[in-house]
């Protein structure tokens, strides 16, 4: 097998023509001869370029309204005959079949056009390619002796492998362009699958083919010596919602769990402001738990609040910002020189705070996350690998639109108000989940203090409570599931909690409701559970 290719002719068909005519370019400049297509054999010759057209090649005329240009012998012969192979050499040169050496081309966007609002189940079908990914799947097994370019983002490397060898491109670039071009038609094949699934009224398609391209390699995994690495999905499904898309403004490289952690805030900042939208949420995550949360008027006071909450635990954790990091934000986080953060996560960050942070932490990662377009935290489908199998289940986005009451005193508007804006706050937390909050001096909603990942909710309710301190008197509860016993609500009894709120449906319901009688505590149900594990 050879390792240079020279590459002599080339069949040029794109939909997507950014940097087509200096690519074009340089090939001719190598003695190329360009074949083409349609429109893009068009803009090849009005920028002075000369084009063999594809029916000359074929000896046939395109036809069913361009349904049927490639499909032909002429150019799949050319794209998988085998070079160095004798009965493929002699079988081309009886028919006249002559070589293709390169491949370009970049599929209908069928993904784009049914993403249009509006768009007909017939102009769907229109955009599905049958040409392209044939020529891309031939000239990819073939790829010893055939070059496939897919995207403007390879040209580059082309034309310098080009130039470098004299016209003729390696085999280790030859083979890398193949593997994209395969999986390029993969996930092009599995969105037109799952377009055409029969069962749409069904959350989970019967195939269900996620692509993922690898952004990077990772600093490390989940500790040292494990590795790790990033992958994007093809389509980003929310924008401005996920770390995976976010634009790295300064500091090191990231590690996965400065990502997992990442993303964890940026979910809890964008839940906060989904509960309580009035205000800007901001939430400090350390191994992907929230140890300090608010919401206010302000990303000075939502930032105040959240470092509020449990300021031992908040050291090396990761802020997230549901608003715009502005200079007096960044001026309460970099001029306290007790903080300390691995990752500052927000939408936008104004020039000055970017200054003050950069100045501030040589090493810190700020991410731009974008503005969110709605407040939809999750993609729709999240998705967990097992040994030999993967664990699919719709996100847990729904929150409580009112709180049943169910004993003791009716809750005032401003613990109702505490209450929503507990709910993603204990969301967010590992199970068994227990957390107390309440408003802070400036107004601002706050987390207290929680207990999370435990294996009673006894062991939770105490933890929350030591945590919270003296702050536990008059505050919020929330639980993310039932009290299976009044003993974790006794404990929170005696710590002063003056609003217990948890989903219902224990048992033992009633012994909690009348502790809650008892001791003037208002209970409230909301019937949703929020297990995280």
């Amino acid at each position: 097998m050879p390792e240079l290719a020279t590459i002599r002719s080339a069949l040029l068909s794109v939909s997507d023509k950014t940097g087509l005519i200096p690519f074009a370019k340089a090939l001719a400049r190598h003695g190329v001869e360009l074949i083409s297509t349609g429109g893009t054999a068009s803009a090849l010759t009005q920028a002075g370029l000369l084009v063999t057209p594809i029916d000359k090649v074929t000896g046939f005329p395109e036809m069913l309204d361009g349904r049927v240009k490639t499909l032909h012998p002429m150019v799949h012969g050319g794209l998988l005959g085998v070079r160095d192979n004798p009965a493929h050499v002699s079988a081309m040169q009886k028919h006249g079949i002559r070589p293709i050496d390169l491949v370009c081309v970049n599929l209908y966007p069928f993904e784009q056009t049914i993403a249009i609002p509006g768009c007909t189940f017939e102009h769907a079908i229109e955009n599905i390619d049958i040409g392209g990914p044939s020529m891309l799947r031939s000239a990819a097994k073939n790829f010893e002796h055939v070059a496939v370019v897919t995207a403007p983002e390879q040209y580059e490397k082309v034309m310098e492998e080009l130039e470098a060898n004299g016209g003729k491109t390696s085999r280790r670039l030859r083979a890398e362009l193949a593997r994209a071009a395969f999986a390029l038609t993969c996930r092009y094949d599995g969105a037109i699958a799952a377009y055409l699934d029969p069962t749409p009224s069904s959350r989970f398609p019967a195939i269900l083919q996620p692509t993922f391209v690898r952004a990077e390699e990772l600093r490390q995994g989940e500790n040292p010596h494990q590795g790790g690495a990033l992958y994007r999905s093809m389509s980003r499904p929310q924008a401005g919602t996920s770390i995976a898309h976010a634009e790295q403004l300064h500091g090191k490289e990231l590690s996965y769990n400065n990502l997992n952690d990442a993303q964890a805030a940026l979910s809890l900042a964008l839940a906060i402001r989904r509960a309580v939208p009035d205000r800007i949420g901001a939430g400090i995550i350390k191994h992907t738990n929230p140890c300090g949360a608010a919401a206010a008027d302000s990303a000075l006071e939502a930032i105040n609040g959240a470092l509020a909450g449990d300021s031992l635990a908040a050291y090396g954790g990761i802020l997230a910002l549901s608003a715009t990091m502005d200079s007096d934000a960044a001026a309460r986080i970099t001029e306290d020189k007790s903080i300390f953060l691995e990752v500052i996560v927000a939408p936008r960050f104004s020039a000055d705070a970017l200054e003050l942070l950069r100045r501030r932490w040589a090493n810190v990662r700020l991410l731009a996350s974008g503005m969110p377009q709605d407040l939809i935290e999750e993609p729709p489908i999240e998705m967990r690998t097992i040994p030999g199998g993967l664990l699919a289940q719709t996100p847990d986005v729904l929150l409580a639109s009112t709180f049943t009451h169910k004993a003791g005193p009716v809750p005032t508007a401003a613990q109702l108000k505490v209450a929503a804006f507990l709910e993603p706050v204990c969301r967010s937390l590992f199970s068994n989940a227990v957390c107390l909050g309440g408003e802070g001096s400036d107004g601002s909603l706050r987390l207290f203090g929680a207990g999370a990942g435990q294996m009673d909710r006894v062991t939770s309710s105490r933890l929350a409570v030591e945590k919270a301190g003296e702050r536990a008197g008059n505050s919020v509860c929330f639980s993310d599931a039932f009290f299976p016993f009044s003993d974790g609500p006794a404990l929170l009894a005696e710590a002063g909690v003056s609003v217990i709120v948890h989903p219902g449906g224990s048992k033992r319901d009633q012994d909690t409701f009348d502790l809650c009688n008892q001791r003037g505590i208002s209970c409230l149900t909301t019937g949703i559970r929020h297990f995280r594990h």
